[in-house]
């Protein structure tokens, strides 16, 4: 049985149902009424699969990180599974083309990368409901083709994978779907029943996108094992105004740090729109459901407390205590103007550099502040760029080395709320060593 969100008057009987539900992390299950029985039943072990295919997750691998989260602090054990034999695959759900080849080094790489943001956001040990931490590729690598032919193909449909919106797609739009990509669903449904066999997994949850790879592991346990599991959803998020979360105009919001400063995550999220920070605060903080109901009611000016608070406490998630109050910290000594520069991300230049000068265009970009020098031109032009906040007048304005004459680090800044620390390579600095701002 397919469900979709719980409506009126089906009313969840467990409390991590009603967590899950009242937070918002619910979208499609393959039996609601059947999960919520199992979690009623004791500490159940639920999974979540990601694949390495990057050196750090991003805001949109965040959601279902949460849901595991919420269902562990409700006595569940999360298994958080890293897709080592998946990514050399790469799942074609909507995309347009294929994901690069990685070599297994680069794998490994990014599988230590990853796992930081799991350790901060999920307790691990050996209790039963700690998290755990599996590779796919300690069982896929062994699989034989011809085994995995008869013993697991054999429960395949071709008709039905290819029923699948995010196959069908792909074949819609005439773009190439390699028999490499569509053998992904199969090693993904193999995952869940390894993960039945070797913890009594009975759950697995993902992202929309991953609704038709999820019922077909559903159904390979059903088919083999002969018991029931469960596949669960969280909804596709969009802003408010209909843009995808998590994605800006200059990039992904990667969650390691060395991506994505403090800074920058937490202005991030203090940028929400006004109608999203309610329903973010639910699903991205520990906040109360009760607390968060009064800062919905509230509105205009007095909504920036709100978004202050969404940004602290979910960096204070992703990146721990210290990062969330500095970064905090920083932003407000940005918009007084004060000289604050910790949390702030830091752009370095080479002593040789400053010997002719670094244009200020160049520096705009290399700091993502502006898309393109083109479009750096445009805000010096509009008067939107500051140097330790004096105006910068013209699109030829350099730093050079007379700018670190009393000073070991300059503020660079588009507008109130961006900004970054111009420095010398391999030089320490703090906020009483810039320069006196204007």
């Amino acid at each position: 049985m397919i469900s979709s969100a719980p409506a009126a008057p089906w009313v969840p009987q467990s409390p991590a149902m009603r967590v899950l539900t009242e937070r918002g992390y619910v979208n499609q299950g393959t039996s609601l009424a059947g999960l919520d029985s199992t979690l009623s039943t004791g500490s159940v072990p639920v999974y979540v699969g990601f694949d390495a295919t990057a050196d750090s997750l991003h805001v949109g691998h965040l959601l279902p990180v949460m849901a595991l989260r919420r269902l562990q602090q409700c006595g569940h054990k999360p298994i958080v599974l890293m897709g080592g034999g998946t990514t050399r695959v790469g799942d074609p759900s909507f995309r347009s083309e294929a994901r690069p080849m990685l070599d297994d080094e680069q794998i490994s790489t990014n599988v230590a990368a990853i796992r930081g943001v799991f350790e901060r956001l999920l307790a691990f040990g050996d209790g039963p409901s700690d998290a755990v931490m599996v590779n796919n590729a300690d069982w896929l690598d062994g699989l034989g083709y011809i085994a995995l032919l008869r013993d697991v193909g054999r429960h395949f449909s071709v008709n039905r994978m290819l029923s699948f919106d995010s196959v069908r797609s792909r074949l819609e739009k005439q773009e190439s779907l390699s028999f490499l990509e569509f053998n992904y669903m199969i090693l993904q449904a193999y995952d869940f029943l390894e993960l039945s066999r070797r913890f009594g997994c009975k759950v697995q949850m993902g992202g929309s996108d991953q609704w038709g790879n999820i019922v077909s592991g559903v159904d390979l346990v059903r088919r083999v094992e002969g018991h029931e599991v469960f596949g669960l959803t969280a909804p596709l998020l969009t802003t408010s105004s209909g843009a995808k979360m998590g994605k800006t105009a200059s990039g992904a919001i990667w969650l390691n740090a060395a991506r994505l400063s403090p800074f920058d995550y937490w202005q991030f999220w203090r940028n929400t729109e006004d109608g999203d920070v309610g329903r973010f605060l639910r699903l991205f903080t520990d906040v109360s459901l009760e607390e968060i109901a009064r800062h919905e009611s509230r509105c205009g000016a007095e909504l920036n407390d709100a978004k202050e608070l969404l940004a602290t406490e979910a960096t204070r998630l992703v990146h721990g205590d210290d990062a969330a109050a500095s970064a905090a910290e920083a932003a407000r000594a940005s918009l007084s103007g004060g000289s604050a520069v910790d949390g702030l991300q830091r752009l370095s230049v080479q002593s040789d550099e400053l010997e002719l000068g670094v244009t200020v265009v160049d520096l705009l970009v290399r700091a993502n502040l502006a898309s393109s020098k083109g479009d750096a031109r445009r805000l010096i032009q509009g008067r939107g760029v500051k140097l330790d906040g004096v105006t910068v007048e013209s699109v030829d304005a350099t730093i050079d080395s007379t700018h670190f004459e009393t000073a070991d680090a300059v503020r660079l800044s588009v507008g109130r709320k961006r900004h970054v620390v111009v420095a010398l390579a391999g030089e320490r600095f703090g906020g009483s060593h810039l320069r006196n701002q204007q």
